[in-house]
């Protein structure tokens, strides 16, 4: 009986050596992933990491959204899956970014077949009239280390309106091959009456933009 028992703890301590070897090598295998390859840096929370410079929209690591009510029931995405941009940036002197941004507005896609192609068309954006819609900046305000504001003159079917984004750090880095690279994403709201929109559209747009930029060789 007490040869049973004493068998039983040893199993136990056994059991509880092996759980405990098996957690700490998970942990280890969490806290230490494979290394990336060489020149390739992972971006972190620091925007000093893009350093000044001329920077390009990277258009395939950036979505241009529009949020649009679906008469009141519910809300929609349509995505612009054509945009191209320039920025000139030094984070040492925020203030005196410049941003241009320009979208193809034929570009529209949206879940529903055909759905892009009628919204494009000239009963509502007039693509073949206003093929872009654009995004000049006038100012950019830095409010902390990963927020600002940036103020600008926003174009849509011809008409030009004053729209500023708020502006949110995703990550910056040394990017890949010594070229740095930044993420942000951008939020802003117009009014779709003020650009000629038809009634469809009864309430106010939310422009939702996640851009990655990289430094231009």
């Amino acid at each position: 009986m007490m040869s049973k028992v004493t068998n039983n703890i040893r199993t136990l301590i056994l059991g509880a050596a092996l759980m405990q070897a098996l957690s700490a090598t998970a942990g280890a295998q969490q806290a230490s992933p494979p290394p990336l390859p060489d020149g390739v840096f992972a971006a972190e929370k620091d925007i000093k990491l893009a350093t000044a410079g001329a920077y390009a929209l990277d258009p395939q690591h950036t979505a241009v959204m529009a949020r649009v009510s679906h008469l009141g029931y519910s809300y929609s995405l349509f995505r612009f899956e054509k945009v191209e941009g320039t920025l000139s940036w030094d984070p040492a002197n925020v203030a005196q970014a410049k941003l241009s941004i320009t979208i193809q507005v034929d570009s529209i896609a949206t879940p529903v077949p055909g759905f892009g192609a009628e919204i494009a068309g000239d009963n509502m954006l007039k693509a073949k009239a206003f093929p872009q819609a654009t995004f000049v900046s006038s100012a950019f305000r830095q409010t902390d280390a990963m927020h600002g504001k940036v103020d600008g003159q926003f174009t849509l079917m011809g008409k030009t309106k004053p729209v500023t984004f708020d502006v949110t750090l995703v990550g910056a880095g040394k990017g890949f091959m010594g070229l740095p690279r930044m993420g942000v994403q951008a939020r802003a709201t117009i009014n779709p009456l003020d650009h000629g929109l038809p009634p469809f559209f009864v309430d106010p747009i939310e422009i939702v933009v996640d851009a990655e930029f990289g430094k231009t060789p």
